[in-house]
């Protein structure tokens, strides 16, 4: 089995499902994620990957989907 690395972010402005779903969306197409877990109310994203991320990568994605990458937890 392929090791699993967990990264949590906090991400600002997110306040509802479609927030959700354009975050989840545009950091999991970065290559390597396997999953995204969005919990739009504490503003925490968890990602899943099989090699460590590129915080820089992960900014940008959050970025497109139009909301703020504020620090790495």
């Amino acid at each position: 089995m392929a090791e699993v690395l967990t990264t949590e972010y906090h991400v600002s402005g997110m306040t509802c499902s479609h927030c959700e779903k354009a975050v989840t969306d545009e950091v999991s197409a970065l290559d390597t994620v396997v999953d995204v877990q969005v919990d739009v109310p504490t503003g925490r994203v968890t990602v899943t990957s099989t090699t460590p991320l590129d915080d820089t990568r992960v900014r940008e994605a959050v970025d497109e989907a139009g909301y703020e990458l504020t620090e790495r937890v």
